[in-house]
């Protein structure tokens, strides 16, 4: 075991040299995600869910713009800091709504901080969360995307609306 861990701190050595790289706490993610997707497997096999032939392009539109507000709102608001507190530093406000942090700590809380800090990150959990409801429970997962949905285009409106006041100089 002490051979791997030595071989790892080389490739992370080799990999970002000069910069300070948590390969460790991003492999870490991985393996975490890896079975996180395992899990949903096994139920979903456990459950014989059937896999559809295709997905209808309208839930697709559905679950992505779910995807995107879900995330933005676990990752990004002010309202759901709390839920990243232990894990990240307030930096600064950035938008309506919004805040910027950075992960704090090291180890474990630091890539905890880097996942719920990063939508990007969080959009692949979700897709991973919404595909598994979907199969398993249909028309509670079609409600709930088509709800978040429903409040993404809301806040588009809103900001739209005040792009166009600031445009008009009110």
């Amino acid at each position: 075991m002490h051979r791997v861990g030595r071989a790892f701190h080389r490739v992370g050595s080799a990999y970002a040299p000069r910069e300070e790289r948590r390969l460790g706490g991003h492999l870490g993610a991985v393996v975490a995600f890896g079975g996180y997707t395992a899990a949903w497997a096994a139920v979903l096999a456990r459950r014989k869910a059937k896999l559809p032939d295709r997905y209808e392009p309208w839930d697709i539109v559905l679950t992505a713009a779910a995807v995107f507000r879900l995330s933005r709102l676990l990752s990004k608001g002010s309202v759901t800091s709390p839920l990243r507190a232990p894990f990240t530093r307030y930096e600064s406000a950035t938008g309506p709504a919004e805040v910027s942090e950075s992960p704090r700590g090291g180890g474990l809380r630091s890539s905890v901080g880097e996942l719920v800090t990063c939508p990007f990150c969080l959009s692949v959990w979700l897709t991973t969360t919404f595909t598994g409801a979907r199969l398993l429970w249909p028309g509670a997962t079609r409600a709930v995307t088509g709800g978040i949905t429903t409040l993404a285009i809301a806040d588009t409106l809103q900001l739209s609306y005040d792009c166009l006041l600031q445009k008009n100089g009110e």
